[in-house]
């Protein structure tokens, strides 16, 4: 059996409410039972949890379907890797520990079937965005870290879901197309592929199932479960964009 390497992205686990989290919460736990057969690596580029805090005792009430699914993987010899998103940036070393993951903050570069990757979350990426650039290094401060941790969990956790719960994909928007002279992450890739080829580009956080040819390059970004269940797969020969139906 050959075994592939899998990648999904944006889980968004807590809008926009319990009941609907919770289902598709158990809907990615199906997923990745299904998968474990022929699953060499996965990779969970990011966003997983709408919002994530670890205090020095304390962790978010709740997602233990998916965090014993993914412990169970782990001690079964398949390597899963978890990147930090804009939304749970607040992952430490809990679930490092826990379940025996490797997380990753920054983009990554990989290597499978004589094919070279960049993998990344996608936050930050690319010209423009200053405001969101700059708000990102506040919040990825120790300093800011240090002060959080101070509010009582709570309170602390409380007011996270709160505005959790007025983004735009808490509240049903999808995003959409922007063409990819407008696409940020399409300009990384160009000014990327000016100084190293990698065959593939993948992505989360845009939040639209992708698959654009730039170059002799394939940019897939992987979607979201809030909407689209998908994920992205790679059989040693090629990449493909799937999208998961429970049988």
């Amino acid at each position: 059996m050959t075994k592939k390497i899998y990648f999904a992205s944006d889980f968004h686990l807590g809008i926009p409410d319990k009941a609907s989290s919770l289902k598709r919460e158990k809907l990615i736990v199906k997923w990745l039972e299904e998968i474990k057969h022929d699953a060499a690596e996965i990779y969970i580029m990011g966003d997983i949890f709408d919002f994530w805090f670890e205090y020095k005792k304390v962790v978010p009430k709740g997602f233990t379907r998916l965090l014993g699914k993914i412990s169970e993987l782990s001690d079964s010899g398949i390597a899963i890797s978890l990147f930090t998103g804009n939304h749970d940036m607040w992952m430490f070393n809990y679930l490092q520990e826990e379940l025996g993951v490797t997380i990753y903050r920054k983009p990554v570069t990989r290597e499978f079937g004589g094919k070279k990757f960049f993998l990344a979350h996608g936050d930050g990426l690319g010209p423009g965005d200053h405001g969101y650039k700059f708000i990102k290094k506040v919040f990825a401060s120790s300093v800011s870290q240090w002060l959080f941790a101070r509010i009582h969990p709570n309170f602390g956790i409380s007011m996270a879901n709160f505005w959790s719960r007025r983004s735009r994909m808490s509240n049903g928007e999808k995003e959409t197309f922007k063409g990819e002279e407008n696409e940020y992450l399409v300009q990384f890739i160009k000014q990327t592929l000016e100084k190293e080829h990698f065959d593939y580009f993948i992505f989360g956080h845009r939040h639209l199932p992708l698959q654009i040819q730039v170059g002799n390059s394939l940019y897939v970004n992987l979607g979201e479960w809030v909407n689209y269940s998908t994920y992205a797969v790679f059989d040693g020969k090629k990449l493909e964009l799937k999208s998961f139906s429970p049988l």
